[in-house]
């Protein structure tokens, strides 16, 4: 999130939102909702006494309006008020421990749906990750469908991937490595990729990589002015994953635009007031920084 300069900033943020929150008592997950309240408030500039003030019109974390809504249930000493009614406004509210209240779930049936989904054999553990994390699960088959089984890459290489010239060995399964050398990468193409050259087994390969960051520098995003009200600008970067309005549509102060998500920290942006959208910026899948421009409304 571009934050990582700012992390004694971070730190001390984290201590206002919890006391924001309540002074939760922190596991996982409420550790983490105290984290993205935390990293959002540095990443606009917000004290603890402006995100209060202001509750009313900022876009939360998706993980903060939830937790308000009770779907972690709810925490020893209440809900904080008034920032509970000023950030839900007319949102629903989950009343005493969710899991009462959870219909039941047939995991065969869900097991017979990622079967036919993904036509493959599924494991127990694969049903137990789609049932308690939907939309993580279905991005983590589709990423490996397309790049094949990452486990076998170590930490470093999966994250950074290897030096020039640097050599690695990946095992597959047993009796089964790759010997790989990384050679060259070329310039960027007009198609926003590089050929990236290497030795696999001995025998010299290349490959068209899309380079997602260079692509990201090259294009240039208006941002949203903070002095012109209308203009309504992204709280956090964050890939745009959903879009809830169009061109000429009415809007209500709270209504959500669209969804913003980065590092599993997902955020539904709202209207800060009443009005016409004027023109929408961004379309589905395109990837914003802080107060890149999203839509502009009247």
């Amino acid at each position: 999130m571009g934050l990582g300069s700012k992390f004694k900033e971070v730190k001390k943020a984290y201590v206002e939102a919890n006391q924001m929150l309540g002074d939760l008592i922190k596991v996982t997950p409420s550790s983490k909702i105290v984290g993205d309240l935390a990293q959002f408030m540095v990443q606009n500039g917000l004290s603890r006494a402006e995100a209060e003030a202001k509750a009313e019109e900022l876009s939360f974390p998706r993980s903060v309006v939830e937790f308000l809504q009770g779907y972690i249930g709810v925490p020893h000493g209440g809900f904080p008020e008034p920032l509970r009614s000023k950030v839900l406004k007319d949102l629903p509210r989950l009343e005493g421990r969710p899991g009462a209240s959870l219909p039941p779930l047939d995991l065969q049936s869900l097991e017979k749906e990622l079967i036919d989904r993904h036509g493959e054999e599924v494991t127990p553990e694969d049903v137990l990750s789609a049932a308690m994390y939907p939309d993580v699960f279905a991005h983590f088959k589709d990423f490996t469908a397309t790049f094949g089984p990452l486990d076998s890459l170590n930490t470093r290489l999966f994250l950074q991937g290897p030096k020039i010239a640097e050599e690695f060995e990946v095992e597959l399964e047993r009796g089964k490595t790759l010997h790989i050398k990384a050679l060259a990468v070329s310039d960027l193409n007009r198609a926003g990729q590089r050929q990236v050259f290497f030795e696999l087994n001995g025998q010299l390969r290349s490959i068209l990589v899309k380079d997602t960051q260079a692509m990201k520098e090259m294009h240039f995003h208006p941002k949203a002015l903070k002095d012109v009200k209308g203009q309504i600008g992204a709280p956090m970067p964050g890939k745009v994953i959903d879009i809830k309005v169009a061109a000429g549509a009415k809007v209500t102060k709270g209504q959500p635009l669209c969804v913003l998500s980065a590092m599993k920290m997902e955020t539904v942006v709202t209207s800060p007031m009443e009005g016409t959208v004027r023109k929408v910026h961004v379309t589905k899948d395109m990837t914003l920084e802080g107060d890149d421009l999203i839509l502009e409304i009247e």
